[in-house]
């Protein structure tokens, strides 16, 4: 199973037209990655769960709902999780604000010293930023190379294999969202929440895989922007 991740291009960390040889992606279209073997993939972004706050009940009340989750798969599923140094600034700044609008004076100093607090805590430990996601395939059977009479029709009617290449598109991504409702289904009794990556979001997950250099530190975002079903 192709993975997002390719490990020569990371520790080669070389740049340029060459590189894109092993990227396995050929493009993504509505959220749905379709790579050069003309598989798909659909990235569902998934929250976390304190486990070791729960009780013993409910721990292996956990464990045996994931393990029925497990065993309805009848196709691979990829569990990719990424580890980011936290960037505060921006939530720094949105304090900082609170504090300048803040009319009761308690509440003003109260906000400064949780400020402070929070820029010692940084200054002695390395806070990571960890994000997980399930990565859903789909492969589609059909032939790797077309016939003469499908060459020839392809060249006299582009705009009917266009058409059809797009139909083919709609059935495999119908397909694959079934699976993706079989593992939201499946994973709803354990208290995650599940959204599935729009097109953009998909784009800068790769890109930020592609060139772990670049992206070492992950900025604080609005977590509401982020919608989970």
């Amino acid at each position: 199973m192709e993975s997002l991740h390719a490990e020569k291009l990371a520790a080669g960390g070389s740049r340029g037209p060459s590189t894109l040889r092993f990227v396995d992606v050929q493009e993504i279209r509505d959220g749905v990655i379709i790579l050069k073997n003309g598989s798909l993939r659909l990235i569902l972004a998934v929250s976390s769960i304190n486990f070791y706050l729960k009780s013993t009940e409910e721990q292996n009340a956990l464990i045996s709902q994931y393990q029925n989750f497990l065993n309805s798969l009848d196709f691979p599923l990829q569990v990719l999780i990424t580890s980011r140094r936290l960037n505060i600034k921006p939530y720094l700044d949105i304090l900082k604000q609170k504090e300048k609008e803040q009319t009761n004076e308690l509440l003003r100093v109260q906000i400064s010293e949780y400020q402070n607090f929070i820029v010692q805590l940084t200054q002695v430990s390395n806070i990571m930023s960890k994000r997980f996601y399930l990565i859903v395939p789909f492969f589609p059977i059909e032939a790797n190379k077309a016939n003469f009479f499908d060459s020839l029709f392809s060249f006299f009617n582009p705009e009917k294999v266009i058409t059809h290449k797009r139909e083919k598109f709609e059935m495999y991504k119908s397909q694959l969202y079934q699976r993706v409702d079989h593992v939201m289904a499946g994973l709803a009794s354990t208290g995650v929440r599940i959204a599935a990556l729009n097109t953009e979001e998909v784009v800068e997950l790769l890109y930020n895989s592609y060139n772990p250099n670049l992206f070492a530190v992950n900025i604080v975002k609005n977590i509401e922007s982020l919608e989970f079903e």
